[in-house]
């Protein structure tokens, strides 16, 4: 692939990663004795690495100027693969530290590393922007160049988004082993790794804008809209979240520049929008792009899409304080953050019936393809999730479920039954073109997933909403004295029967996934035999396994 660059690409790759691994050099030297020199190390291991790579492609010869004439989908595939990869390690970690819920003494590292506090934020991490983050990325690329009808505008910086992104997933997730955190909701890396984020979205958007002026379609598909908020949004969020000032340029520790109500609210600002804007947002651009051709169908509404897109870009903008109900915050403005939370309900739900009604007249393709029934069972939780979250936001039913596991439910019904699936079945869809089969490896492991992923979800979410209800209801519950009728280990021992079930709910996810994983690395090899058999190499055929 690396050969696939110009030679002014690969200069152009050698000198930024020249000066990356001086700046990793330079962490390293600066933080002696402090968990920033750790990561000035990883960061100059990186560096060196690729840069080593780089070189041995350096004298290649210049790539033919037919390639111009195709779309430029090597880091659509790469983005796949790393996607996984981050689904399997994520959600691994996910269900470790539900077990250790479950069973605390399951601790068989005695080291702080191996802790609860220190693994949740690398499984939040590792699925939202390992896994999400990589997959959007990935069918970002490949819905722009499709919709436009354009190439990407150069090579070199669609692999500096991806790498670089990468780069900051793994400084991230280390960070947390080491015990670094910000502690803020979806924004836990420290100023170092925000620092580089930015300028590694900046190129993303840089990106997306330089293809939008090439392209050969005089309007810009309804999904392009939808990754354009996902990108612009997300970086004015993590700009303006995490304005914080570094204890010193040696310590990898930094205080935010907000204080008290006013730094909770900044954090539910942008925790709420993130959920918006990259949860929500960049996968209903998978899903209006993907769900269509995948059903062979038009998109039911295009009018409702755009009314849809303007209505959840208004009112995410301002539904954030309703985490804030019963704090400090302004009461008029959490009852603010309240009302335009119940509005969103209605756009929300026009995405969500806009999916449904484009499956009209095509339910037997549903009946029969489980990758279009990912992603209609996306769709239904989309629905339902949305729904879900406008009636928490409601003052009196917040004091019941965002104290609760009823949140953790809810959080894990978007997470599992519309991100998690959408992606899944836009990911069946991509696959094969990618690498140009008809068809995915074994449709009957596609059927596997499908059912280990639902009943995972409903497993996990159905655990989840007893547990949070039975939570409220006892530390709700007064004696004749008008003291609390249980303590807080009473509840603790009533939601041990659901904790289990919690994580045997991720562990059927995560089996699917590495189901996928299994498939899509199938497929690739089936594509490699047919390709080497195609160029006239005597390779045995491999026959599908669903055949």
């Amino acid at each position: 692939m690396l050969s696939g660059l110009t030679v002014s690409e690969r200069h152009a790759a050698l000198f930024v990663l020249g000066a990356l691994a001086l700046v990793g050099l330079a962490m390293a030297v600066a933080g002696q004795g402090d968990p920033l020199a750790v990561h000035g190390y990883i960061v100059l291991a990186f560096s060196l690495a690729l840069g080593f790579a780089v070189l041995s492609v350096l004298f290649a010869p210049e790539p033919p100027e037919s390639r111009l004439s195709e779309y430029y989908d090597d880091p659509t595939r790469v983005g796949i693969i790393l996607s996984l990869a981050w689904a399997v390690a994520g959600m691994f970690v996910g269900v470790w530290v539900a077990a250790l819920l479950a069973w605390p003494e399951l601790t068989f590292v005695d080291s702080a590393w191996a802790s609860f506090g220190r693994l949740r934020p690398v499984h939040t991490s590792g699925v939202i922007f390992g896994f999400g983050g990589n997959a959007l990325i990935a069918t970002s690329f490949h819905v722009l160049q499709r919709t436009c009808r354009a190439r990407l505008p150069d090579q070199f910086s669609p692999w500096f988004v991806l790498i670089g992104y990468n780069l900051f997933c793994l400084v991230a997730a280390t960070g947390y082993l080491m015990g670094l955190t910000q502690s803020k909701e979806y924004a836990e890396p420290e100023w170092y790794a925000d620092i580089w984020l930015v300028i590694v979205w900046v190129v993303y958007f840089l990106i997306y804008i330089r293809t939008l002026q090439r392209r050969k379609e005089p309007h810009i598909y309804v999904a392009n809209w939808y990754y354009m908020a996902f990108i612009l949004v997300v970086a004015v969020l993590h700009i303006v979240n995490n304005l914080a000032v570094p204890v010193s340029f040696g310590h990898a520790k930094s205080y935010s520049l907000f204080s008290g109500v006013q730094d909770a609210m900044t954090q539910w600002w942008y925790g709420h929008n993130a959920v918006a804007f990259f949860l929500t947002s960049g996968f209903l651009g998978m899903m209006y792009y993907y769900l269509p051709k995948r059903a062979e169908r038009p998109i039911f509404s295009y009018r409702l899409s755009i009314i849809s897109f303007w209505g959840i870009t208004f009112m995410y903008m301002w539904a954030g304080a309703h985490h804030l109900h019963y704090t400090a915050l302004p009461q008029w403005v959490q009852t603010l953050g309240m009302t335009f939370s119940i509005v969103l309900l209605v756009p929300s739900w026009a995405s969500a019936g806009n999916a449904l009604a484009t499956l009209n007249g095509a339910w037997h393709k549903v009946r029969d393809d489980a990758t279009l029934r990912f992603m209609m069972v996306a769709a239904v939780f989309y629905g339902l999730s949305t729904f879900e979250g406008s009636f928490m936001a409601i003052r009196a039913v917040n004091s019941l479920s965002h104290y609760t596991d009823w949140t953790v439910g809810h959080v894990h019904a978007g997470a599992l039954g519309w991100v998690a699936m959408i992606t899944f079945g836009s990911l069946y869809a991509l696959v094969p073109w990618m690498w140009k089969t008809e068809r995915m490896y074994s449709p009957r492991l596609i059927e596997v997933h499908f059912w280990l992923a639902l009943a995972g979800t409903v497993v996990y979410v159905f655990a989840m909403w007893n547990s949070g209800i039975i939570q409220g209801l006892m530390w709700r519950t007064y004696n004749d004295s008008g003291t609390l009728a249980y303590s807080f280990i009473d509840s603790l021992v009533a939601m041990h029967p659901y904790y289990i079930a919690r994580a045997f709910g991720g562990l059927l996810f995560l089996a699917g996934a590495v189901v996928c994983c299994v498939n899509v690395g199938m497929t690739i090899r089936m594509a490699r035999r047919a390709q080497k058999a195609e160029a006239g190499g005597d390779v045995p055929v491999l026959a599908p396994a669903g055949e």
